[in-house]
């Protein structure tokens, strides 16, 4: 093996392992910790290792493994409902600032061609650093998150057309030439669109109508090595198969991601790649510190920083102002506004690729690279700095406190401890049954500590805190918890990384008992069904029936119920099916209940 690697290997995780955790420290988040890290080891610091180039185009693969997952995340139908802002925001806001920066590299006296050239690279944001910060701080899923993942989805779309107008710049005439000629590169352009579009559509159907037939078959060995090395094939096969018809590979695995968002399989595609894409991702941030010329710094120093003022100020005043026009409210598209201030991981292969082309002079490159480079720095400053002084006084987030920590070996876990999982552990404990308690509402905690109740704060979806809380060595685990997404993925969690464990769950409906059915929920009870049961002997009591009869036809409704809602889960992708099904059932029901009271009758 060879020992240089090794060496190079060694020192990324060392210098990983020592800075971020220094830097998170002073709650300057994780993405920083990475880029000084990287400007430690690079040409620039110790020199321990010198060529960042080479580590960047494999580091650049952690980019295509978040967006991946970040297509798990996205249903399709979600991205319809995104799509004024992916479209309308996002092509406003590339236009926009590259028409700025373009004018006014113009009135400083560049060449019109560079300016736009510039523009173009200048206007996109860094959609590995944004979603990151976005993440750590717990915006993701806010007005504010949501508006940038737009604008970023967009921005990574519009790479595309950009590197299809700048051979133009250059004066260059016929196809574009890609910055990595593609096999299809000597085709002509109908030719090109067509395979693009075949390999596209063969992603979806792949995805689609094949892809469960593969998991179900590598689930059925029982080997979760064999699921990571398929959920890796799947996204690198992917990415090549784009990059041989000359289609972003981010963009092909997005799209597959997206494909696969109703998968059965879903959570543990996410469960596998996510090491991989947090590993990549924190290597590309190093090399990203290692490029970081600070040689042009020290000659041009004050150049450098007011270009970075401008830079952050003009893009930060823009991406307001459209945040405004498209419904953010004031602090919302502050925030908005400063997580894409800075220049993008795409702007590096623009910046190159315009270099290559002589569209832009080498020092040109150099600088912007560098200028592109210290503007990402800033952004984990400035978010920081938003997040202290906004979010916290204006804005409803989750709560920063750490999980507890737990050693736990009860025979029985209840994730969720409300309305639900309350009355389950107090009937399980007032018979002497030991019981964990878990619940992410550090408030519900607090509250049931007063009460004399050993409770835990701590995310039942993540393995580590089962694990803590004994699921290895329990018999059951109820599930109880009031979202019908939260309870899935403890769910589908649970299930692959503790199979003898009992799962106990509650179902909000017929739909949600089915998608837990999926993912082999031991037990499913539906959470309103009993309440409502009970109400329907009373009113049969009421109207003078007797009390015996009427529990003995409950009984057999409940019976009859839970049989057939099992029996209509082979319906449940089959609407046409379903309904004869139902109805079916529904006479049958009454076919019983109704001999019963004939019977009582004689």
């Amino acid at each position: 093996m060879d020992s240089a690697l090794l060496f190079n290997v060694f020192i990324f995780l060392a210098a990983a392992c020592l800075v971020v955790p220094l830097v998170s420290h002073f709650k300057l988040g994780a993405v920083l910790g990475f880029m000084i890290a990287g400007v430690l080891i690079g040409p620039f610091g110790l020199k321990l290792i010198g060529d960042s180039e080479k580590v960047m185009s494999f580091a650049e693969f952690g980019v295509v493994m978040m967006l991946f997952v970040i297509g798990l995340e996205i249903d399709p139908a979600r991205l319809w409902r995104m799509r004024k802002s992916i479209l309308g925001m996002g092509s406003l806001q590339v236009t926009a600032t590259a028409l700025a920066f373009g004018g006014i590299g113009h009135l400083l006296g560049y060449d019109w061609r560079m300016s736009l050239a510039a523009g173009m690279a200048l206007a996109l944001s860094s959609t590995a650093l944004v979603l990151q910060i976005l993440q750590e701080k717990n915006l993701l899923k806010t007005p504010l998150g949501e508006t940038a993942f737009s604008v970023l989805l967009f921005q990574d779309i519009a790479v595309i057309p950009i590197l299809i107008l700048m051979p133009l710049l250059a004066g260059i005439s016929g196809a574009a030439e890609a910055p990595h000629p593609h096999m299809l590169s000597h085709l002509p352009g109908w030719a090109q669109t067509l395979a693009v579009t075949g390999a596209i559509a063969l992603v979806i159907v792949a995805g689609r109508y094949l892809s469960p037939y593969l998991f179900r078959v590598i689930a059925k060995a029982k080997l979760r090595e064999l699921f990571t090395a398929t959920s890796l094939a799947l996204v690198i096969g992917i990415a090549l198969l784009m990059q041989l018809v000359g289609v972003s590979p981010a963009l092909g695995v997005f799209l597959a991601g997206v494909v696969l968002a109703s998968s059965e399989y879903r959570r543990t595609l996410e469960a596998d790649i996510e090491p991989f894409k947090g590993l990549l991702l924190g290597l590309f941030f190093i090399t990203v510190g290692m490029g970081m010329d600070f040689g042009l710094l020290l000659d041009e120093p004050l150049k450098l920083l007011a270009a970075l003022g401008f830079l952050v100020a003009v893009k930060a005043i823009l991406l307001f102002g459209l945040g405004r026009l498209f419904g953010l409210e004031a602090q919302q598209g502050l925030g908005f506004a400063l997580a894409l201030s800075q220049g993008g991981e795409f702007a590096f292969v623009l910046l190159q690729f315009a270099g290559g082309l002589r569209v832009l002079p080498p020092e040109q490159v150099k600088f912007l690279t560098l200028l592109v480079a210290l503007s990402m720095a800033t952004t984990p400053l400035l978010m920081e700095f938003y997040s202290r002084s906004l979010v916290r006084r204006f804005m409803s987030l989750l709560p920063e406190r750490d999980f507890d920590q737990m050693d736990e070996n009860n025979p029985v876990i209840v994730a969720g401890f409300g309305r639900v999982g309350q009355i389950v552990g107090r009937f399980l404990m007032g018979q002497g049954v030991e019981v964990t308690m878990l619940d992410n509402d550090p408030e519900q905690v607090e509250s049931l500590r007063k009460f004399g109740y050993q409770a835990y704060f701590g995310d039942a979806a993540r393995v580590e805190t089962l694990r803590a809380a004994g699921a290895a060595r329990a018999k059951v685990l109820v599930v109880a918890v009031d979202d019908d997404e939260a309870t899935l993925k403890i769910a589908e969690v649970a299930r692959l990384e503790f199979p003898k464990l009992k799962i106990f769950a509650r179902a909000r409906n017929r739909r949600h008992a089915y998608d837990l059915s999926k993912v082999g929920v031991d037990y499913i009870k539906r959470e309103t069904f009993e309440s409502a049961l009970t109400m329907g002997e009373d009113i049969m009591a009421f109207l003078g029936g007797k009390r015996e009869e009427i529990r003995a036809k409950a009984d057999k409704f409940r019976l009859h119920d839970e049989a057939a809602l099992r029996k209509s889960f082979e319906f449940f992708e089959d609407e046409p099916a379903l309904v004869d099904f139902t109805q079916l059932s529904r006479a049958e029901l009454e076919e019983v209940l109704r001999g019963d009271v004939q019977k009582s009758e004689i």
